[in-house]
């Protein structure tokens, strides 16, 4: 009877006090959320409730496995796995314990400058992002190499395998060049300041925002939600444009191809209306002026501000939908036309009785190439 009772009570008890010291962890820890809102620590270490019992069971188990006389034959295989188990939760809940101070870290750091520097909270979250990928690959690693010598065989060849891992890195190093290179590159974008999470980029021609930054690859969303993914090499080897570099204000253009006869300074006030209609517009600075000219037409450019790439967007369409409805509704002459077609006149040349004839010259031209042709 007892042989039965004792491996019933060692295992059943390692479960009951595993869950009774689960269960009085997680209370405090929820009580200790609920009275301090300003961090959110004890709510991240809740994460850990899973790995923390697990822990514990384990570790409860293989302490007691001894006392409890249970499969005797099988005694090593059971405190081996044991072994790989507790060794297993061990770095699981180290990772969530880490995982769980460094959020708490960026988040008050960016409570507290969200408004002040968000450039700056961009690079921060950058680099807790990749530390805490380098900090669970170096727990893990360190977690499957102590699984690996519980094996009596692994440690017998520990030696050799010392001994021959100059050789095999540098045989993985020739492998693994372009890995490595991309790891190299991804902290150097991390730490110096590059490219930042939520970082408005144009690459090869695409316009989208960064949304994730790994040791090996980068994620760019674009507008039309598409997702391109590159090694972050790409970033350290060629040029590209951050419009969120420094401060995210931009100043963005508009052109339009008029007639020579379009009413500039009617287009410079209905732009300014435009802009006061538009929440877009921050209202730093606007301008209208004629950049260039052919033979057909004059080209005019608008400059507008706007406090971010998202709002540059918004104002361009809008200044460059509304001004040429406003010239067809308006100023129909000033759009540009074939011509060889009967022109419309603007209302000055309307009221001076310059009227074209049949062919769309008028008359007033005519006569001078008449006359220029008769001295000829």
């Amino acid at each position: 009877m007892e042989n039965l009772l004792r491996p019933l009570i060692v295992v059943g008890g390692s479960v009951v006090l595993t869950l009774v010291i689960g269960w009085a962890t997680d209370f405090l820890l929820r009580k200790a959320d609920e009275r301090h809102h300003e961090t959110p620590l004890w709510g991240l270490l809740r994460r850990g409730r899973i790995p923390y019992q697990l822990l514990l069971c384990a570790a409860l188990l293989r302490g007691l496995y001894d006392e409890a006389q249970l499969l005797e034959s099988r005694r090593e295989g059971i405190g081996q796995a044991l072994t790989l188990i507790l060794i297993g939760s061990a770095a699981w809940l180290v990772i969530r314990i880490a995982s769980a101070i460094v959020e708490t870290s960026y988040t008050r750091y960016a409570n507290a400058r969200a408004h002040r520097d968000p450039a700056r909270v961009r690079r921060v979250r950058t680099q807790v992002t990749l530390i805490m990928r380098v900090v669970s690959a170096i727990v893990g690693v360190v977690a499957a190499a102590s699984m690996l010598l519980t094996f009596p065989a692994f440690r017998a060849a520990g030696a050799s395998l010392l001994a021959s891992a100059g050789i095999l890195g540098i045989v993985a190093g020739v492998a693994a060049q372009s890995t490595l290179s991309n790891m190299f590159a991804g902290f150097q974008i991390a730490f110096g300041d590059m490219v930042r999470i939520g970082d408005t980029v144009v690459v090869d021609g695409e316009w989208g925002t960064v949304e994730e930054i790994t040791l090996t690859f980068l994620t760019v969303r674009t507008w039309d939600e598409r997702r391109i993914t590159m090694p972050v090499s790409y970033f350290t080897s060629k040029p590209f444009e951050n419009w969120s570099r420094g401060t995210p204000q931009m100043t963005g253009t508009v052109f339009w191809h008029v007639d020579h006869t379009a009413p500039v300074d009617a287009m410079r006030e209905k732009l300014r209306d435009i802009l006061r209609q538009c929440p877009a517009w921050d209202g730093r600075a606007y301008d209208l002026s004629v950049t260039d000219t052919t033979p057909n037409t004059m080209q005019v450019r608008a400059l507008v501000t706007a406090k971010d790439a998202d709002d540059i967007w918004t104002v361009r369409v809008t200044v460059r939908e509304q001004m040429l409805g406003w010239l067809a509704d308006e100023h129909p002459y000033a759009l540009p036309r074939v011509n060889t077609a009967d022109a419309i006149l603007s209302p000055s040349q309307s009221q001076n009785g310059h009227r074209p004839s049949q062919d769309g010259v008028p008359h007033q031209q005519r006569r001078f190439h008449g006359t220029s042709r008769t001295e000829r």
